[in-house]
């Protein structure tokens, strides 16, 4: 019998060439939601998905086949990963497919809050030129520190390393990865002596809210904050007093707590009082998630799963 894989979110076309082209049935339902796809997963031996559902004990239960989920990105937090490992099932994700976008991503971010880009094109398309109140910063002599140093913390380090900035990276679950690129200090030595801090860990128990209060408070001097992770591992209503008060002097945003909200209606008064603040700030950048979102990731996330897939269950990439 064919073994099926179920598409529950695209994928650059690769990753299914890669696995019809070794006998896999890949199908793929784009109305489907949740109860369709807890009624016909147990017909399928694997699974690929990036956020639209999350693949729970539920789901899992009910998927009788199923040999691998991958999640076309970095983040787990959607898939029950502990729970699939202890049935059997084994689970792939991607972080070296985007790592390169989100490096750079992050990099242009800081730039154009340093460079106040946004704010003066806006003027320039106004005819308004203004040049001084525009002067902006340089990376260069800055201390920069990651937390977080694996696939997306160690990319960001090596895009920096020709702007000739210290870089200091902190990771609580690695040791010994320092280089050239950067150095590998405790939280202690970022708290005293970074200018920029740039998040890159994921979103777990014990990451949601890392950034509060008592978190900013702990800066010797005023920082600018990147955050290309998890929206939630910022706690906006901690940023937006760190911002009022100075502690932080701007942040360049990829992610945001309240993503799941509808963008269709903005300023409707349902949105939180702390997302209308920060959205009417000129001292922060947003995007809609996009770091690591790429022309070029979109094929490599998809290599990278089928590789991954691939040297698991003899699937050729």
């Amino acid at each position: 019998m064919t073994e099926k894989v179920l598409f529950i979110d695209t994928a650059h076309p690769h990753l299914q060439d890669s696995l019809e082209s070794v006998g896999y049935s890949c199908h793929f339902f784009p109305n489907f939601k949740y109860e369709d796809y807890l009624n016909i997963v147990g017909e399928y031996t694997g699974i690929i998905i990036r956020s639209k559902i999350p693949i729970d004990r539920k789901i899992l239960d009910a998927s009788k086949s199923l040999k691998f989920i991958a999640r076309v990105g970095a983040g787990m937090e959607n898939i029950d990963a502990m729970y699939a490992q202890q049935i059997g099932i084994m689970c792939f994700n991607a972080p070296e497919g985007n790592r390169d976008a989100v490096g750079e991503q992050a990099i242009g971010m800081l730039l154009a809050l340093f460079n106040n880009l946004i704010k003066a094109d806006a003027e320039v398309r106004q005819g308004i030129w203004k040049r001084e109140e525009n002067r902006g910063y340089e990376i260069k002599g800055k201390t920069i520190g990651i937390i977080g140093y694996g696939n997306a913390g160690a990319a960001f380090a090596k895009k920096l390393s020709g702007f000739e900035a210290r870089v200091m990276a902190y990771d609580k679950y690695k040791t010994g990865f320092g280089s050239a690129l950067a150095e590998e200090v405790q939280m202690k030595e970022i708290y005293k002596h970074a200018d920029i801090l740039s998040f890159h860990v994921p979103l777990t128990d014990e990451t949601r809210y890392l950034v509060d209060e008592g978190y900013l408070a702990n800066f010797s001097k005023p920082v600018y904050l990147i955050n290309t992770s998890r929206g939630a591992v910022v706690e906006t209503v901690a940023l937006i007093q760190a911002l009022e008060n100075g502690i932080v002097k701007g942040a360049c945003l990829d992610v945001l707590e309240y993503e799941k909200f509808s963008f269709e209606d903005i300023q409707a008064r349902s949105l939180p009082v702390a997302f209308r603040k920060l959205i009417a700030r000129k001292d922060v950048i947003l995007s809609p998630h996009i770091a690591g979102w790429t022309q070029e990731s979109n094929y490599k996330l998809a290599h990278v799963l089928a590789e991954k897939i691939g040297k698991s269950f003899r699937i050729e990439s």
